[in-house]
């Protein structure tokens, strides 16, 4: 605050002052000391008022508040608090951070509304989204365990627990072994580990099912034809199989128990045949839309079928959905000519990669826009990239892709002193950038050439938010910047229909006797192979922060030289996953990160690692708190194949070693910013709180 440093001096008579001007102001010092003090006094008495209401008391106040309505502490609200800014990350995650540190503030504040509804499912449902930000649905097992009721109490009002189930109910069925099953099981008192009474839990308890995983959207986007002839699609643009999930609407009210409808669940076959008009359509969890027509396919041409194996053919005039598998079938007659677009959801841990979540992205000043997409002022981004060639040299350039289709294109970027060229997608888009197989005689990979000598003053290239399959990356010449930003480079080029990568071992960025300094921030890339000259240049710097490099395979290299040599390249390794091996010349610093496959140095004096695993027999730096240097573990993922909901996610089963082996107690790897340890136990200390009475409560993560 302003504060007026005079506003003492002035109380005093003229002639003091003029006395204390002679004689150098000694007493205008000493009374704006005393000015500074009695301003904090005064500060202080008017932040009494304030500290009597928790959303503007102090933090020095926040636990004697708590402790006036008994508020108990969250055990992981210290670590994830003291996670402050750092270098390199942007604000909007130091935002998200900053409100989940605030969360024990909310929690105070309704620990005394949330004591009058102990008990209530409802209750368990708004904790597990206050304090953990997961969407979840209560359930009463009680309900659910088979007992024979007595005569007496047969009648239309009391609920059914009979000892079979009804085997014509077919929709009861299809949700029997999930959150929202309803029909009545026999206790299994066996495992301590059941699904059902997972830590000890009872058939008296209650299971709370929490989604951690969030419906990502895709609007508009191209679906993948794999065979013309017989009209059979894919969602996913890649080819791949991906389960649809819903997209969730908000609860109407707090009292209201959570459906399907609320959560990011899977679609099942059964369940979207009985509701299709609550799922398909504008709006809703998925959309058809053939040969460019605006309105999407009517819900009566559409039939829910199992596409597995493909042997299920439409009738004429329908089109067959699976959405469990992600697949489309037309009838032969009727196949598209010009196309199908798809508007779906699909399950994955965080905004990372190419998507069209909330990106902020950054224009430089004095920059020439050219957008990119059907009806604006270009149709193909090698016309933009055209363009900008023809404006004086130095001026940047930013090349927006203004859709979410497929570009194919085969493009060739060549850069001069001063250039700097920004491509990427506008915000809410993901375009996809499939790279043709052009060429016979030579590579067709995105190219990034620049020509002889650049001076001080050399190019930069970004790329922001855009899904590149079909090739790589290659980069030559004198490049001062290549930064990835929010994208994905496909492992392996592209994926088969169970994600498997169809060329496992080609490179998804080549540094080509480049002096490029590359920053990869939130994307999944292949592996990076470079090419330098050892003698007459400096090793490369590859920063790679919050992402995942993937060589599709432990034993193969991640970064590397060609045939499995040390890379020309210092590596910067900040909260990471990576899948493979690493051969570089040095590692700066990597900490929380995972590397699979074995990492080799040549210089072992240089940097070090922090809170890192690697495997066993790797030549590294000094290493500081390493997992594998306390225990013997390894890390389990739950996926390790792009393309699955679960990519790169370490499992539940997971050591705690590698889990919890963070410096702020959270995950390693690429979703250490999740803080999901924390938000477990928070959540686990509010459900015991909260349970109802001689009730065990359990919480089972649901997908």
């Amino acid at each position: 605050m302003s504060r007026d440093p005079d506003a003492l001096a002035r109380l005093l008579p003229e002639w003091h002052r003029m006395r204390d001007a002679d004689r150098g102001e000694p007493l205008r010092a000493l009374l704006d000391v005393i000015g500074e003090q009695l301003d904090r006094v005064r500060d202080g008495v008017e932040q009494q008022y304030d500290d009597w209401f928790v959303e503007t008391a102090a933090e020095w106040a926040l636990p004697y508040l708590g402790e006036l309505v008994g508020y108990r502490g969250l055990p992981g609200y210290e670590r994830v608090s003291s996670a402050g800014l750092r270098d390199g990350d942007d604000p909007e995650r130091a935002r998200r951070r900053l409100a989940e540190a605030l969360a024990p503030r909310r929690d105070v504040a309704a620990t005394v509304g949330n004591r009058r509804r102990k008990g209530t499912l409802a209750l368990l449902e708004e904790l597990a989204a206050d304090v953990a930000g997961w969407p979840a649905r209560a359930v009463e097992l009680s309900r659910l365990v088979a007992h024979h009721q007595p005569v007496r109490l047969l009648g239309e009002h009391v609920p059914a627990h009979g000892a079979t189930a009804d085997l014509r109910d077919g929709a009861a069925l299809d949700l029997a072994t999930g959150p929202f099953g309803s029909v009545a099981r026999s206790a299994d008192v066996r495992r301590a580990d059941s699904r059902y009474r997972p830590g000890g839990l009872t058939p008296a308890g209650v299971a709370l099912f929490a989604w951690r995983l969030t419906a990502q959207p895709v609007t508009r986007a191209p679906a993948h034809c794999l065979d013309r002839t017989h009209g059979h699609y894919t969602f996913s643009v890649l080819g791949n199989d991906t389960p649809l999930v819903t997209k969730p609407v908000p609860e109407p009210s707090t009292s209201h128990i959570a459906t399907i409808d609320n959560v990011p669940a899977r679609l099942r076959r059964r369940q979207v045949a009985d509701r299709l008009a609550d799922h398909y359509g504008p709006g809703k969890s998925f959309a058809l839309h053939v040969d460019g027509r605006d309105e999407p396919v009517p819900p009566s041409a559409i039939v829910i079928a199992d596409l597995t194996g493909w042997r299920y053919r439409p009738r004429y005039g329908q089109v067959a959905v699976d959405p469990e598998l992600g697949r489309i079938a037309f009838n032969a007659r009727e196949a598209p000519h010009e196309g199908v677009s798809v508007t779906y959801h699909h399950a994955f841990s965080d905004d990372l990669g190419g998507g069209e979540y909330p990106r902020d992205p950054e224009t430089p000043p004095g920059a020439t826009l050219f957008r990119v997409g059907p009806g604006l002022e270009h149709e193909r981004i090698a016309d933009a990239y055209r363009a900008w060639r023809e404006l004086p040299r130095g001026v940047p350039g930013v090349i927006e892709i203004a859709h979410n289709g497929a570009h194919h294109e085969q493009l060739d970027l060549r850069l001069g002193t001063g250039d700097r060229l920004i491509i990427r997608a506008a915000e809410g888009h993901r375009p996809v950038l499939r790279l043709p197989d052009t060429y016979s005689d030579r590579p067709d990979a995105l190219t990034v050439h620049v020509d002889g000598r650049t001076g001080a003053d050399r190019p930069r290239v970004e790329l922001d938010g855009l899904l590149i399959t079909g090739r790589g990356i290659r980069v030559t010449g004198p490049l001062g910047e290549l930064a990835l930003r929010h994208c994905t480079l496909v492992p392996g080029w592209s994926l088969e229909a169970e994600c498997e990568p169809q060329w496992p071992a080609e490179p998804s960025l080549l540094l080509e006797r480049t002096t490029a300094c590359v920053r990869i921030e939130r994307s999944v890339v292949g592996s990076i192979s470079v090419i330098g000259d050892e003698v007459s240049t400096d090793p490369l710097p590859i920063h790679v922060r919050d992402s995942v490099v993937d060589a599709t395979a432990r034993e193969l290299p991640a970064v590397s030289a060609p045939d499995c040599r040390h890379a020309h390249a210092t590596l910067h390794l900040h909260r990471c996953t990576v899948f493979g091996e690493i051969h570089a010349h040095a590692v700066r610093l990597a900490e929380n990160s995972v590397i699979t496959g074995l990492l080799r140095v040549a210089r072992r004096g240089v940097g070090c690692l922090r809170h890192t695993y690697v495997p066993p027999g790797s030549r590294t730096p000094e290493r500081h708190r390493c997992p594998a240097d306390l225990a013997d573990v390894r890390p389990v993922f739950a996926s390790h194949r792009y393309g699955t909901p679960e990519y790169a996610r370490l499992a539940d089963g997971c050591p705690p070693e590698i889990r919890r082996g963070a410096e702020d107690g959270s995950e390693l790897g690429v979703f250490h910013d999740l803080h999901e340890p924390q938000r477990e136990d928070n959540l686990r200390a509010r459900i015991a709180e909260h349970t109802p009475a001689r009730c065990d409560a359990g919480l089972i993560f649901a997908f």
